[in-house]
């Protein structure tokens, strides 16, 4: 079987894990309990690794989209013979409303079939596979479904059908007429609780509209963006509030792994964990797009994954797993293919043990940004804030591994100065809510020799930009965050030269790269090629707007935003020469993109959403 394109799929959450269906109406991705643990379904990543499909037989045509306000898929087939619709979505607990949504999840798959013309005949293929695929788990049809017995998990389906076995999976057929609704659930539990009880099928629709309920509750709480650009942000702040892990408040960077970002290439990496700079950008993003609760949470997860602590002795890292674990170590799983062939497949993400100083700042503008919602700083927030800020101090003129996570050797990246600066920048103006450990004039003071640095080293006449690390003459994307974060203005003349140099030779076709991949001028450590990265045309698009240009910001954040799939969802790269999207999807740092470029265009056409502070000031 040839893997479905990655635009083909959508993403259903339950705010603990996720689960992906193609427009053939077929789960082939889905984890559980958790955005991390290994796959009940990953035909994604290999044919042989367990899917569930619901589709009709023979030729047909499919459009589906997102009930409104929700991360509930409707898809509509057409048929020589009459036309259904399938619903699909991950369950909350039953009248969960608000910002209790994604707590205490079922962890149940619910699916329904309902007939809207003539009658439609569908195939149904339940092939459960355990731990990626190297499970077959024993199956046993039961009255009205099916149970597995041994292995890690317990899975119960239910069924409106009879079910038939065959070689670890069951099937069935049906045909659905005008009227007729057929509902399936699938509840997943750990071996050593009671058998789960699915939902039955007779109130599988029922609750279907229960979770279609309780999203849009979500969002009527937390729907403050009235600008232009208003169902594109929505989406895309429902995106990113599906990729949150509800329990502890950690937010992944995608809900996949080993999506390649070259069609059979290496740079395939596992993105279902909770990094500090995706996460506290998405927390910038969601300011402008829903003004969410989930701050605090974000805010405590992060305290007390780190021990509280983020000074010399400390153990904060770069990134976590979404119930705060600290050893993500990589490895790769040889028995699958990849998607369309492209190998190694891995979980875990080495990237854990890195060095990467922009974090700190990343960190620390978040707090600033949401200060105010964050109410009086307990003293171990205010301690941890603190020592954020005297790590940048001490820690600033350190080579690293930069945003990028090149697996090369150190390099005085420009852009982990910049957020260092950041850091040092937001920790002055904290410094009234950390109490004793304020230390303002020496924040201060590092900051502007921060600053002065980056203006000196981090120019290159050669190259009439700054770019990539000090005393280097490579482009590189994470400039872009310069003005973004207030470091300079975007209509400063450097800065400005710099968005233009960025845009006339760090793009194809138009699309921002992340650097030039070549092996004598960038050691990234890796092999192989990759795509245009979406958050970067996105930062383009903003520079260009705070640089008095939104009609081109307007015209690339349009084109950009157009690449999304029929759902709305953007992947991390896209291919210029195909318009393919490639990598893990949905992708939080392309949502996060999304959302600050349309506040910069609204903010540049004076056009502003309701929150109309800058977040970087």
């Amino acid at each position: 079987m040839m893997s479905s394109r990655i635009a083909d799929y959508g993403m259903l959450a339950d705010g603990s894990s996720a689960a992906l269906v193609d427009r053939r109406g077929a789960i082939d991705w889905m984890c559980v309990p958790r955005f991390d643990s290994p796959a009940l379904f990953a035909r994604l990543l290999d044919p042989e690794a367990g899917h569930w499909s619901i589709t009709p037989v023979g030729r047909f045509e499919a459009t589906r989209r997102y009930l409104p306000g929700t991360l509930v898929i409707e898809t509509t087939f057409t048929t020589a013979s009459g036309v259904a619709r399938l619903r699909d979505a991950l369950a909350v607990p039953e009248g969960q409303r608000g910002h209790e949504l994604g707590m205490s999840p079922p962890h149940e798959l619910l699916r329904e079939i309902e007939g809207v013309s003539g009658d439609v005949a569908f195939d149904v293929e339940l092939v459960p596979r355990p731990e990626y695929g190297l499970v077959r788990p024993l199956l046993r049809l039961t009255d009205g479904g099916m149970r597995t017995f041994g292995g890690p998990n317990q899975i119960a389906v239910r069924s409106p059908v009879p079910l038939e076995a065959g070689e670890a999976c069951v099937r069935a057929k049906l045909r659905v007429a005008a009227g007729q609704r057929f509902g399936f659930s699938l509840v997943w539990a750990p071996p050593e609780v009671a058998p789960p009880e699915p939902t039955t099928p007779e109130r599988v629709a029922e609750r279907i509209d229960d979770t279609v309920e309780a999203w849009r509750s979500w969002e009527a709480e937390h729907d403050i963006y009235q600008g232009p650009h208003r169902d594109l942000v929505l989406l895309s702040s429902r995106v990113l509030k599906g990729l949150t892990y509800r329990p502890t408040g950690a937010i992944v960077a995608a809900p996949t792994t080993s999506l390649p970002e070259a069609v059979g290439g290496t740079r395939n990496w596992d993105y279902r964990y909770a990094w500090i700079r995706d996460a506290s950008l998405t927390l910038e993003a969601l300011y402008h797009g829903s003004c969410p609760d989930e701050a605090a949470d974000f805010v405590s997860f992060m305290t007390s994954s780190a021990g509280g602590t983020s000074g010399a002795d400390s153990s904060l890292q770069i990134m976590y797993g979404v119930g705060g674990e600290h050893d993500l170590s990589e490895r790769q799983l040889p028995h699958l293919r990849g998607w369309r062939d492209s190998r190694p497949v891995r979980v875990g993400n080495q990237a854990w043990a890195q060095t990467q100083l922009d974090v700190y700042g990343e960190l620390l503008n978040a707090l600033h940004l949401y200060q105010e919602r964050l109410g009086d700083l307990h003293p171990e927030i205010q301690r941890f804030a603190a020592g954020l800020a005297d790590t940048a101090v001490r820690r600033w003129q350190e080579p690293d591994a930069g945003m990028w996570e090149m697996r090369g050797e150190p390099r005085h990246h420009l852009s982990s100065k910049v957020l260092c600066w950041v850091a040092l920048d937001r920790a002055v103006k904290l410094a009234p809510r950390l109490g004793g450990h304020a230390r303002p004039q020496a924040w201060a003071a590092e900051r502007d020799r921060i600053h002065a640095a980056v203006l000196e080293r981090g120019w290159s006449e050669r190259r009439g930009a700054y770019t990539q690390a000090f005393d280097s003459d490579e482009l590189d994307a994470a400039a872009l965050l310069m003005p973004l974060y207030g470091f300079l203005p975007a209509t400063d003349a450097r800065m400005n030269a710099t968005i233009e140099a960025i845009a006339r030779d760090l793009t194809d076709d138009g699309l921002v790269l992340r650097y030039r991949l070549t092996d004598d001028r960038n050691l990234d450590g890796l092999e192989g090629s990759e795509g245009t990265f979406v958050l970067c045309s996105f930062w383009l698009a903003a520079a260009l707007a705070q640089a008095g240009r939104p009609d081109r910001a307007q015209a690339l954040f349009d084109r950009v935003a157009g690449f999304a799939n029929d759902l709305g969802l953007l992947a991390e790269e896209i291919d210029p020469r195909t318009g393919e999207l490639l990598g893990n999807f949905p992708q939080a740092f392309s949502h996060i993109g999304l959302i600050n470029a349309a506040a910069a265009i609204d903010q540049a056409n004076g056009a502003l959403p309701r929150h109309d502070a800058d977040p970087a000031h």
